[in-house]
């Protein structure tokens, strides 16, 4: 009870490793004058062999046409270079390869830019954090964008910068959100308990975790940290993640996802997560397939008249880079969970538009259409991988459609026109107690916040209909606390979920579309984090937090190659061409969150 006391008093933890004093490096004889795409989108699926944007190209897929590496030959890869970053925390970007130069974003918002070819280091660009920032998620930042020669980067202190590619100096640099989270004077969350076995590190605030993406003449990217909630842990660099806690009130406020103009930083276009008229939605009491949510919906319609306002603390963080068709100019984002996280009383209804998948006019900003996996969510279920776009067979017909991996469990695949689910995968995680409400002795339920499958990107074999997807199983304890007043501290009340002493393991999984059934699945011994790369070489790449990076063969899943690095591999990897050379990359730092060693190393693999 102790060391749910203090997480309720502190505010949120994700442990922050401390970086690297780096001093910028000029552009030495390299030259970048050649590169020219005024527009992203007209890397078509397919056609180029290098990684021009964060799913590879707009859709999402994480797949590559290169077939030089294949299930034959991938045992003799070997590491081509290593690259030493200099910053040692948490490290989860998916680099970009434009014309033979890697751009990869560091933990901290620092960038490189490397030659793809040899790993000599071209430029850096260090960031200055604005000073008294309350961090939102820790350091970690997921990738890059590229569009007229400029590298964009969303940052832990919610701005978004754009880079000259040629040297790394600063184009434009904008303020994406303020840092004011509308958090209410509490005397409750401010006190500290120094007989507590944990202390609080850290506070909570508004940045941004997604890789952007680049579309016609904008920049797109939103904000994460609004789904309030309070999280504990030691500070010891490898420890893994301890409770998170519901408090009841006016914290957080909407997340938006939003457009700028590449040249300018002037902004397009803004869609608020949280509508301000229509948030309640109309009280679903089940999901697809009649599965109770066990919502008390009389009482939530009673606790309407008193939080009317409940839209302006809403939540719905943009966690997952958005997925876009340019047939019909439409883009696709999931959003996270409402606030206050898991505590219901003062957000009563479906508080839309959280939980969801949504659609929106790529040139607007204007909803399409919605689909909410998880009404009035109160466990966690953020939809927090990307999108993924691909023509789904069915029946014959093939059909537009846009996939997602969910936290619960599912893999959802809707019409991308109209919104309608086409169909819902079996879970390819293990599911207890779904949906079930937290209880004063604590209810045990799995998956629960931490996924299913959580931010790592999935990929996907369209021509095979295949999608192959990295999970975790943690077994999740949501207990309902009701603290009394004492020691002049006032009563309080709230909900804790923290990971049991069950066994967790990772699980990644094909999944195939026409049976919506497992094709094969992996078990891993930690939990899997990070994401995937699938090739036409019939191959699928993944990384662990103890250090393998391994290559499967993507139609059994049999183990064909595993290198062993200093250091969780916990980043998606990617796959470029150059001369005529197939290259695999991978950042390997780790991730404190789950407890994996943490380190600085780029890993770059090439046939003997």
């Amino acid at each position: 009870m102790k060391i749910i006391k203090v997480a309720v008093l502190g505010f949120i933890l994700i442990i922050i490793a401390s970086c690297t004093s780096i001093d910028s490096i000029s552009l030495d004889s390299f030259s970048l004058d050649k590169i020219s795409l005024p527009k992203i989108s007209s890397f078509k699926f397919g056609a180029d062999n290098q990684w021009p944007s964060y799913g590879r190209n707009l859709t999402n897929q994480r797949f590559s046409p290169l077939t030089q590496v294949n299930q034959d030959n991938v045992k003799n890869l070997e590491l081509a270079w290593k690259f030493k970053t200099g910053v040692l925390a948490s490290f989860q970007a998916s680099p970009l390869v434009i014309n033979n130069v890697m751009f990869v974003s560091l933990p901290h918002n620092h960038v490189v830019a490397i030659d793809a070819k040899t790993g000599k280091e071209l430029w850096r660009y260090t960031h200055e954090k604005r000073e008294g920032w309350r961090m939102c998620c820790g350091p970690a930042n997921r990738g890059l964008a590229y569009a007229s020669n400029k590298i964009f980067i969303g940052t832990v202190d919610a701005r978004l910068i754009a880079l000259d590619a040629k040297t790394g100096k600063k184009v434009w640099d904008i303020d994406v959100a303020d840092n004011n989270n509308k958090f209410e004077d509490n005397n409750s969350l401010s006190q500290s308990d120094s007989k507590s076995q944990k202390e609080i590190y850290g506070q909570t605030g508004v940045g941004i975790s997604m890789a952007p993406v680049t579309y016609d003449k904008y920049v797109i990217i939103g904000i994460t940290g609004v789904g309030y909630g309070l999280h504990t842990d030691t500070p010891r660099p490898d420890a893994p993640l301890g409770a998170v806690i519901g408090v009841d009130g006016r914290y957080g406020r909407p997340g938006f996802l939003a457009a700028y103009n590449i040249n300018t930083g002037k902004r397009v276009w803004q869609f608020d997560t949280i509508p301000a008229v229509g948030w309640e939605g109309k009280f679903k009491e089940t999901i697809e397939g009649n599965i109770s949510l066990n919502r008390n919906i009389a009482q939530e319609k009673e606790n309407i008249k008193n939080n009317k306002d409940a839209w302006k603390f809403g939540g719905g963080s943009a966690w997952s880079t958005p997925a876009i068709d340019e047939n019909t100019n439409t883009l696709y984002f999931g959003t996270g969970n409402p606030s206050p996280q898991m505590n219901d009383t003062s957000r009563p209804g479906d508080n839309l538009y959280t939980v969801s998948l949504v659609a929106l006019d790529a040139s607007s900003g204007k909803l399409k259409w919605f689909y909410q996996q998880v009404p009035h969510d109160v466990w966690g279920y953020d939809v927090a991988s990307p999108p993924v776009l691909f023509d789904y067979k069915k029946n014959g017909e093939k059909i537009p459609a846009v996939g997602q991996a969910s936290k619960t469990g599912w893999y959802y695949i809707h019409n991308r026109i109209t919104g309608e689910l086409l169909a819902k995968s079996e879970s390819f995680v293990p599911q207890k107690n779904m949906f079930a409400k937290a209880t004063p002795e604590g209810t045990i339920l799995y998956p629960g916040i931490l996924g299913g499958a959580n931010w790592g990107p999935m990929s996907l074999d369209e021509k095979n209909q295949i999608a192959f997807i990295s999970a975790i199983h943690a077994p999740i304890k949501y207990t309902l606390v009701d603290e009394p007043a004492h020691d002049d501290l006032p009563a309080i009340k709230y909900v804790s979920s923290e990971p049991t002493k069950d066994e967790r393991w990772g699980l990644l999984s094909a999944i195939d579309l026409n049976s919506k059934k497992i094709k094969w699945q992996v078990k891993t011994e930690q939990p899997l984090t990070g994401g995937l790369l699938a090739t036409e070489g019939n191959l699928v790449f993944m990384g662990e937090g103890n250090g393998n990076f391994n290559a499967y063969d993507a139609q059994t899943g049999k183990l064909l190659w595993k290198n062993k690095a200093d250091a969780g591999v916990n980043a998606p990897p990617i796959t470029y061409e150059i001369d005529g050379t197939q290259y695999i990359a991978v950042a390997a730092g780790g991730n404190s969150i789950f407890g994996f060693k943490e380190g600085d190393n780029i890993l770059v693999y090439k046939l003997k």
